[in-house]
């Protein structure tokens, strides 16, 4: 289980080829990147500063990692998450799974990308022209986490 939260840009792509290198226990690698987006709606979006509190954040996400792991049968999950501040189209997060069965994998990254949105304690503000706002989970977020908890 790899769990990183970093103020510096990642590269996704060296992340998950470093992730994955070597690696003859599975037979499935699924990830995901989320990055930033440009506008929310028809507003503009300049930067997204994501905070969190050291150490304890790191810890909760490791364990809803383990979580996940368990719960879909994955050897090896890895969490990358930017704090800090992000400007549009830099990668915020990389959730990948390795799994031994693709939709073990798949359900893994989305389960636990669902535990992300809405439990991780991350707390994010974007800003552009118009202020700054607090980013709060959606009902959507909530409803797919919901789902996750009955077991897709």
């Amino acid at each position: 289980m790899r769990v990183r939260i970093t103020a510096e840009a990642f590269d996704p792509q060296a992340e998950v080829a470093a992730f994955a290198a070597g690696r003859d226990d599975a037979g499935a690698l699924v990830s995901f990147v989320g990055t930033c987006r440009a506008k929310t709606g028809d507003v503009a979006v300049e930067e997204l500063r994501i905070d969190h509190y050291p150490g304890f954040s790191e810890k909760e996400i490791a364990r809803l990692a383990e979580e996940t792991a368990k719960r879909f049968a994955c050897p090896d999950l890895l969490v990358v998450h930017r704090v800090g501040s992000i400007r549009p189209g830099e990668a915020i997060v990389l959730v990948a799974a390795l799994s031994i069965h693709r939709a073990d994998a798949f359900k893994a990254v989305e389960t636990l990308m669902d535990y992300l949105k809405t439990d991780a304690p991350l707390w994010k503000k974007e800003s552009g022209p118009q202020g700054a706002r607090w980013i709060e989970p959606r009902s959507e977020d909530h409803a797919r986490r919901a789902k996750a908890e009955e077991g897709l």
